[in-house]
């Protein structure tokens, strides 16, 4: 994870496909808000999903977010990766 947003992508900026082992990928902006460190000690990541992307543009409101289990994803890439 720290590798991907190193190199490809900006946490709180860049939109990201986020594709599962077990269930349907998705696109979100993974949020670094105050319990960020103490998720990512634990593999655990806030993002928030494209059904609630316009949503938060507007308010910046992270409850809009999702906490999702780092251990399920099986790739990241950035939006733009993601068509090609």
């Amino acid at each position: 994870m720290e590798k991907f947003f190193e190199k490809k992508a900006i946490i709180n900026e860049d939109y990201v496909k986020i594709t599962f082992k077990q269930r349907e990928a998705i696109y979100g902006l993974f949020l670094k808000d105050a319990d960020y460190g103490y998720l990512k000690a634990k593999n655990f990541w806030r993002i928030v999903p494209q059904s609630q992307l316009e949503a938060y543009k507007t308010t910046k409101n992270p409850n809009l977010a999702r906490v999702f289990n780092g251990a399920e994803f099986s790739k990241l890439a950035t939006y733009e990766e993601s068509f090609n």
